[in-house]
């Protein structure tokens, strides 16, 4: 006999009141299975989301590592021009002088 779910609570119900204690110790466990199963996947995804906590915590790390490093690679780079600069306009007057000596 096939009973649909809304039967069979009704007869696990009526089943359970008539002092079957082993149905309803069946439910029981079943239900305390799907409690511990769900336990443990809260478990898995808190651990998980730890993971990625850290994982975000170092990326963010290296972030800041990296804008820090290239900021300071652009001001070593401006400074470098700057003093390319300087050669230039310093060699543009000896080459002036050198060319009022001819």
């Amino acid at each position: 006999m096939l009973l649909d779910r809304g039967a069979l609570a009704t007869y696990n119900q009526t089943i359970a009141y008539k002092g079957e204690p082993r149905m309803s110790f069946e439910v029981f466990e079943k239900l305390e299975a799907k409690v511990q199963q769900a336990v443990d996947t809260i478990t898995l995804l808190q651990m998980e989301i730890e993971e990625l906590k850290e994982k975000n915590r170092s990326l963010s790390q290296e972030i800041q590592n990296a804008t820090s490093s290239n900021e300071s690679l652009a001001h070593e780079n401006e400074q470098l021009r700057q003093e390319q600069q300087g050669w230039q306009e310093r060699l543009r007057a000896l080459l002036g002088k050198m060319e009022d000596v001819q």
